[in-house]
């Protein structure tokens, strides 16, 4: 069974081994303003810092913001008309030129 890593288990385990949010983030050129903002919001320097220092990946860190997602305003069909309408007049201006 894998481990729940909830904020607290990662900083204490940051913590047994001597490391703090601070001095991960100046280890790894991050601001450590947006090492702290890693528990509200995405910050992937942050988590990939994180993750590799406590030897696991983001996803395990971090599940519920992994596999990425991309909002999408437009639905896929709205999409396709988009991409055929450019692709219409990148044709247009072909020919007029």
């Amino acid at each position: 069974m894998t481990q729940v890593w909830t904020k607290a288990r990662i900083k204490c385990a940051l913590e047994e081994r001597g490391m703090t949010l601070s001095g991960l983030a100046e280890l790894n050129g991050i601001d450590p303003s947006h090492m702290r903002q890693v528990w509200c919001r995405a910050v992937r320097p942050a988590e990939r810092a994180l993750a590799a220092y406590l030897g696991v990946k983001p996803a395990e860190l971090f599940p519920d913001r992994y596999p990425i997602r991309k909002s999408r305003i437009l639905s896929a069909e709205n999409e396709a008309l988009i991409a055929r309408a450019k692709a219409q007049r990148a044709a247009d201006k072909e020919r007029a030129a």
